[in-house]
C-alpha cells in the first residue's frame, strides 16, 4: 500500500462526487492508503450540441479514462455503470460495483408536480431515447427536445424556461444534494430505468491483483447480481444508448425478478419479464431478452 492509488475521473460535479466517494471508501477500508484523483475531460463532455446517440454513445465518456489506465497514468476509473458499454475492451475489468442508489428516473419541473399534469404540447427535455419512447407512450402530445450537459446545466435550462420539465436520474440529483428538485419519481413497472442506473462501477487493468484486492471491500454482491441480469438483457439485444432499451432487476424471496422494455421512436413499446436465480443472473437477462425478441424486438430496434 506504499504507492498512491490514482483514480481517473471526468471533471463534472457528479463524476467528481462519485470518484471522491470511492476514494473515501478506499481510505476507510485501507487505513494509510493514499488516494489521488486524476480529473480529465472526455469527448463525451466536449460535444454537447448533439445527442449521445448521434455522436457514438456513452462509451465516449470512458475512452480517455481507459487510455489513462492503459498508459498507467491512473490505476482505476470510476463510472456511472449505466454509461459503461455492455462489452469492455480487452485489457480492462470491473473490479467493484458499489451498492446501488435510487435507480428511478426523476420528473423535474418548476411548475408541475407530475408528468400527467403537464399541459398539452408541453416541451420536455431529454436526450435519452429510452426516456423519449416511454414519454411518447404515455404522453404522445408532448414536444420532446434534446437536452445535454451536466446536471446543473440541465437544471439551469429548465429554470430559464426552455423546458416545462426535464427527466434526470434520481441518483445523480441526490448525490449532488439536489434531491429537493425531484417533483416525482418515475418507477417500475410502468417506467423502467437504464440497465445499471444508480450503480457505480470501478474499472481497472485486467490482471492487476493488487488493485483487485484493494477494491474487494467496496464490492456489493447484491447490486452486482441485479445489474448483471440487466446488462445481459441489454447485451443480448445488442443495446447501447443508441437504442431504446430499459431493464430493471430486483431481488425477491425466491431469487431475482427482471423487467425489460424495448421501444421505438413512434411510441411503440414491447415489455417482458421473468424470474431467475441469483446464481445465474446472466441467464435471466438472456431469457427475458429472448421473450422480447419473440415479440418482434429486433424489427423494432432496427426501425
Amino acid at each position: 500500500m506504499t504507492a498512491a492509488l490514482r483514480i481517473a475521473t471526468r471533471k463534472s460535479a457528479l463524476a467528481l462526487w462519485q470518484a471522491e466517494h470511492v476514494a473515501a471508501r478506499l481510505r476507510a477500508a485501507h487505513p494509510g492508503l493514499t488516494v489521488e484523483l486524476v480529473p480529465m475531460t472526455t469527448r463525451g463532455d466536449q460535444i454537447t450540441d448533439r445527442s449521445l446517440a448521434a455522436i457514438g454513445g456513452k462509451g465516449l465518456f470512458l475512452k480517455e479514462l481507459e487510455v489513462a489506465l492503459a498508459e498507467r497514468r491512473a490505476d482505476i476509473a470510476v463510472h456511472s455503470f449505466k454509461d459503461v458499454p455492455m462489452q469492455l475492451d480487452p485489457g480492462f475489468a470491473i473490479g467493484a460495483v458499489l451498492e446501488r442508489a435510487d435507480a428511478a428516473d426523476a420528473f423535474v419541473s418548476v411548475h408541475h408536480a407530475r408528468l400527467a399534469e403537464l399541459p398539452h404540447g408541453a416541451r420536455v427535455g431529454t436526450s435519452s431515447l429510452r426516456r423519449q419512447v416511454q414519454l411518447r407512450a404515455v404522453r404522445p402530445d408532448l414536444e420532446l427536445a434534446d437536452l445535454r450537459g451536466n446536471v446543473n446545466t440541465r437544471l439551469a435550462k429548465l429554470d430559464a424556461g426552455e423546458y416545462a420539465a426535464i427527466v434526470l436520474a434520481c441518483a445523480g440529483l441526490e448525490r449532488l444534494g439536489l434531491g429537493a428538485r425531484i417533483r416525482s419519481r418515475l418507477t417500475a413497472p410502468d417506467w423502467l430505468p437504464a440497465a445499471a442506473q444508480g450503480a457505480i462501477a470501478v474499472e481497472h487493468r485486467d490482471g492487476d491483483a493488487r488493485i483487485a484486492a484493494l477494491l474487494g471491500p467496496l464490492h456489493d454482491a447484491d447490486t452486482a447480481c441485479c445489474v448483471a441480469a440487466e446488462r445481459a438483457l441489454t447485451r443480448r439485444l445488442q443495446g447501447s444508448c443508441q437504442v431504446p432499451i430499459a431493464a430493471y432487476c430486483i431481488e425477491t424471496e425466491s431469487g431475482l425478478h427482471l423487467r425489460g422494455l424495448v421501444g421505438s421512436t413512434d411510441g411503440r413499446i414491447l415489455r417482458a419479464s421473468g424470474d431467475g436465480v441469483r446464481a445465474d443472473p446472466e441467464a435471466l437477462g438472456v431469457a427475458v431478452a429472448e421473450r422480447l425478441l419473440e415479440q418482434g424486438a429486433a424489427a423494432l430496434l432496427a426501425s
